[in-house]
This record gives structure tokens, sequence and C-alpha cells, in this order.
């Protein structure tokens, strides 16, 4: 595979990746459900998922490593902070989220929003987006551009149609969550998140940044101007 055609094939993975999860998780998903019951889905929607993120990978290994400018300094700076929100924002969003489809979900919704869901409904959506948005910024390669904008639209386009899911399969419990919510983050919501959430998105961080050096051979974070 030329390293054009690697970068074609990238696309052409990440396309597939985004568009089957928005088909399989709106349109589909009654259908395939009656048809093949809640288990059968899950195996299918998961089996489309692994191939579609493997496809990617051989493609992404395949292209080249560094081929556009990059932003310089500046740019690490601002990806590497935009990373720390984003680790908050994703953990927070692992507890008593009522957007995940478990038991006592109209519950959590009916609640006074918490945590990181002053900042957003959608802290999860969020983080992946600020991910997104940081290795946009350092205008690296055309591989890492095409990866971060398939997750940047997963992401943001992702949540306003869990919105539109979630108000049929919730009603008015969710209707209230998104009355008392935002889609948009709201700046002054991170007053509200625990130092203890902090603290864990920093260790995060830390251990990330530093893994993206042995995964990639580029140092990342604070990595970067440490040895």
């Amino acid at each position: 595979m030329t390293e054009d055609s690697a970068l074609l094939s990238l696309a052409a993975a990440s396309i597939a990746l985004v568009g089957t999860h928005f088909a399989l998780s709106h349109p589909l998903r009654s259908p395939l459900v009656r048809s093949l019951c809640e288990t059968g889905f899950t195996l299918v929607y998961s089996l489309v998922a692994l191939g579609c993120i493997t496809w990617m990978y051989l493609a992404f290994t395949a292209a080249p490593a560094a081929d556009l400018p990059g932003s310089g300094e500046g740019g690490w700076i601002i990806a590497s902070l935009l990373t720390i929100p984003a680790l908050v924002l994703f953990a927070g969003s692992l507890r008593r989220n009522p957007a995940f489809p478990a038991p006592g979900a109209g519950r959590l919704a009916a609640a006074e929003p918490h945590g990181v869901f002053r900042i957003t409904r959608h802290p999860m959506m969020w983080g992946f987006a600020l991910w997104a948005l940081a290795h946009l910024v350092l205008l690296w390669s055309w591989r890492t551009t095409i990866v971060a904008l398939a997750v940047l639209v997963l992401a943001l386009v992702g949540a306003r149609l869990q919105d539109r899911k979630k108000e049929v399969l919730m009603g008015a419990d969710w209707s209230g969550w998104e009355a008392r919510t935002t889609y948009w983050p709201q700046l002054s919501g991170f007053r509200g998140v625990g130092i203890g959430l902090w603290l864990i998105a920093l260790v995060g961080w830390l251990g990330m940044t530093w893994w993206h050096i042995r995964a990639g051979g580029i140092p990342a974070g604070i990595w970067r101007w440490v040895d």
C-alpha cells in the first residue's frame, strides 16, 4: 500500500466508522433489535465497529507519520492544555451519567446536575471533541487530521443525535434533563468540579502522555519539555 492510498483508505475507514455508528445507533437500531434481539444487535454493532477500527489502524500505520508543517511549540502547549479538561470531562462522565443505557437512568436524569454535568450534559462526547481539537491544532500529519476530524464529528454530531434518541426513549425524564443542562460547555461549570477529579485527570494525563512516547515515539504533554 502506497502512502497516498493509505491516506485514502484511512479516510474511507473513518467515514465508514462514523457512518455505521450513526446508522446502527439511530435509524437501524430498532428494526435490528426486533430482528436480532438486544444481544444480537450488540454483537453486530461491536463486530462492525471492531472491523472499522481495525481498518483505520492498519491504514493509519501505513500512512506518513509527519507530512504537515506543524504548529510549533505554541501548538504543543495549546494541545497539551486542551487534553487536561478533556480527561476531566471524560472521567467525570463515568459516574451517575443518565445517558448510559442502565437501570435508574430516569432517576439520574431527574436529579440536579452535578460535577461535570454542570458544564455540559455530554461530558464524554466533549472530552473526545477536545482530544480531537488538540490533535487538529498540532497540524502534525494528514493521518492524525483525518482521525481527529472523524472523532470530532462522531462526538459532536453524535451528542445531538443522542439527545433526539433519548427524548424518544426517556420522554419527560430526558426533556427535563435537557432543560437543566446545556449541549455547549459552560466554562463556569468547571468551578464546580472537585479537586479529586482534577487530580485523577492530571495523573491520567501524565500517564497517557508518557505512554504516547512509547506508542508513537512522539513526546507529548509535559514530557515534551522534561527529559
